[in-house]
């Protein structure tokens, strides 16, 4: 998802118009204006459609009723950027299938999400995934958890805006900062009036138009090479066809346990405890909805996934038939994906267009939903706990302004990204060294009772410390030696004017050449398991400064902020087993204060609960388990 760039000069648009030929036609224009204009429309219709009725409820979380088909679409759209399509292709053209095997880290990836976070999360009726921080911890941690996933996306969304852009004027000619601008400006309008819903709905259409924009290239390619069987055979006979590597090393940049393990950690820092997922499947009318929505993106993932891949091996098989221009033999490989589109397509008009609006489908889709989910947490996290007495008119028209400053503040980014040059590269790979860390403060709360506010705050700090330290001195040391930085879920693309090299958040950073020794050995860690990494040095260090400091003894645990590990487990175990472990579960006393237990209000306002209501929900999560609600809560006094 991260984007950085590394530039030996400023970025700047393609200014040699002798190498720059256009293949749009009138007939692209209007492909690609309509998906503009469809996309403004949806947002509109949902922006007037009882205007001035609008509750902050509906704006922020779409009333709470959307069904699990569009939060589905949605949620892939999120992160399915124009850097994601153009990189896939370009990571199985350059080095094989072996990234295929990143699709067995989905079904853990949602898995985990479907029935670990969203059932925490959702029976807290929360609005922000930071609320959370604060019921299990205190306002200190849920501001810093804030705070960083606002740095997080505000660095983010500029580039992701800038970057497809730039890569598109570099190979078709297209204007630059109309581009920009266009995006930019159709994305606030209907992001800022329409709310969630407005956003959830245009990335379905947007999903369909990155579909069919991709099954486009695949028919149209494997057509001219002889069919996908020819494809096949072309890859399999240039060894392009990975076979299962199952090297444990996790410095090696893609082995088979890399790609199904550790990018289980990649995804859950995605999907498990990122806002602009937890808010879709917040917005679910149920709770079995936001469930049902998780199990219909992985088939989703695969289909994806296995798009991006086969059109690099169509591409593959393309060029052994058909020459390279000069143009492109010049460029960075992962130009290739758009050169590659302009060859194929060209004489086609409309589907050159199609392509164009299916990569600027995945920058609206990713933009938007960071726009809609800094909205919320900066009205929800920032200021309403301090003014907590705002009318819903009032927090209405503000969250709306807050949204419109952040497409304003992603404008001035994109124009910051153009003049950063090698500052950039490390700026922006800070993107993908903060999921991590998140996701390790989300975890030490949800599974360990004994964890408390002082070991939140400075398991947090020491994961991002340690994350800024390998990610930074990662990217230092490839230049100091010379080779393509590796930043996080990043790939190296190279434009062919001023030596200028961006490299574009995919999924997958570039090769390191030789073998690296001594700490720049820890340097070349697989960008795979920074997630990981990161997300256990915060649980590690958060433990031991909690136990250091006296756990949670003295402060109150609610009991549903706790996903309760050892009693799902034991419920796993044959009933002979539980019997022989069997704990007394309903004499001993509980040591929570179940009469303090902050819950969310419809209206935004946290306050008390009493033991009958805390039982409830520990007893409607426990149920169709069969354990004993008591048990839930005599582990949470841990």
């Amino acid at each position: 998802m991260s984007v950085g760039v590394t530039t030996s000069t400023p970025l700047s648009p393609t200014s040699d118009t002798n190498v720059i030929t256009s293949t749009f036609s009138v007939v692209d224009y209007v492909v690609f204006v309509l998906l503009l204009v469809l996309s403004l429309a949806i947002g509109l219709y949902h922006a007037y459609r009882g205007w001035g009725r609008h509750s902050i409820g509906q704006l922020l979380m779409a009333d709470r009723k959307m069904g699990c088909l569009p939060v589905a679409l949605s949620l892939l759209a999120t992160f399915q950027s124009a850097v994601a399509i153009l990189g896939v292709p370009s990571e199985i053209y350059r080095f094989g299938t072996q990234y295929w095997f990143l699709g067995c880290s989905y079904f853990l990836g949602l898995l985990i999400p479907a029935h670990v976070f969203i059932p925490v999360f959702y029976r807290l009726h929360l609005t922000s995934a930071y609320e959370y921080l604060e019921l299990r911890f205190n306002t200190a941690v849920r501001v810093c958890g804030t705070v960083t996933f606002i740095f997080q996306m505000v660095i983010y969304m500029g580039v992701v805006l800038y970057a497809p852009s730039l890569a598109l004027n570099a190979v078709t000619g297209f204007d630059l900062w109309l581009s920009v601008l266009t995006l930019g400006i159709v994305c606030t309008i209907y992001t800022a009036l329409g709310g969630l819903k407005a956003v959830i709905w245009t990335d379905v259409f947007q999903t369909l138009v990155m579909f069919l924009g991709q099954l486009v290239v695949i028919i149209v390619g494997s057509a001219k090479v002889g069919g996908l069987g020819h494809v096949w055979d072309v890859a399999s006979q240039h060894g392009l066809i990975s076979g299962i590597e199952l090297d444990p090393d996790p410095f090696v940049r893609h082995t088979f346990w890399t790609l199904a393990f550790g990018g289980v950690f990649m995804m859950l820092s995605l999907y498990g405890v990122n806002q602009a997922q937890v808010q879709r499947y917040l917005s679910s009318r149920t709770e079995k909805a936001a469930v049902l929505s998780c199990y219909v993106v992985f088939p989703c993932q695969q289909v994806v996934l296995c798009m991006g891949c086969l059109i690099g091996l169509v591409m593959f098989a393309y060029y052994q038939e058909y020459p390279m221009s000069t143009q492109q033999s010049q460029a960075a490989p992962d130009q290739f994906v758009l050169y590659f589109v302009m060859d194929l397509l060209r004489g086609l008009p409309g589907l050159p267009g199609l392509f164009v609006a299916c990569l600027f489908s995945g920058s609206l889709s990713t933009i938007s939903s960071a726009f809609n989910s800094l909205a919320t947490v900066t009205l929800e996290d920032l200021i309403r706990p301090w003014f907590p007495h705002f009318s819903e008119v009032r927090a209405t028209v503000l969250s709306r302004i807050i949204a419109f400053g952040y497409g304003l503040l992603c404008l001035g980014m994109a124009y910051i990204s153009s003049q950063m040059g090698p500052v950039l590269q490390a700026a922006l790979s800070i993107f993908g060294m903060v999921g991590g860390p998140l996701l390790g403060l989300f975890c030490l709360g949800m599974f360990f009772p004994c964890a408390n506010p002082p070991g939140a705050i400075i398991g947090l700090l020491a994961g991002l410390i340690m994350a800024f330290w390998i990610g930074i001195g990662s990217i230092v040391t490839s230049m100091n030696l010379g080779t393509a930085p590796s930043p996080l879920n990043g790939s190296s693309f190279s434009l062919p004017s001023n030596l200028t090299t961006v490299t574009l958040a995919t999924v997958m950073p570039s090769t390191t050449l030789s073998k690296p020794t001594g700490l720049q050995r820890l340097y070349s860690l697989s960008y795979l398991w920074y997630s990981a990494h990161n997300s256990t040095t915060v649980i590690v260090v958060g433990l031991a400064v909690s136990l250091l400091t006296g756990g949670m003894r003295g402060r109150t645990l609610n009991p549903q902020t706790i996903y309760p590990v050892l009693p799902r487990l034991f419920a796993l175990l044959p009933l002979s087993c539980q019997k022989r472990l069997h704990c007394k579960t309903r004499s001993q006393d509980l040591s929570v204060d179940t009469t303090a237990f902050p819950e969310k209000m419809s209206n935004g306002v946290l306050r008390g609960s009493r033991d009958k209501e805390a039982m409830a929900v520990a007893e409607e999560g426990s149920a169709h388990q069969g354990i004993s609600p008591t048990f839930i809560l005599q582990e949470t006094s841990l």
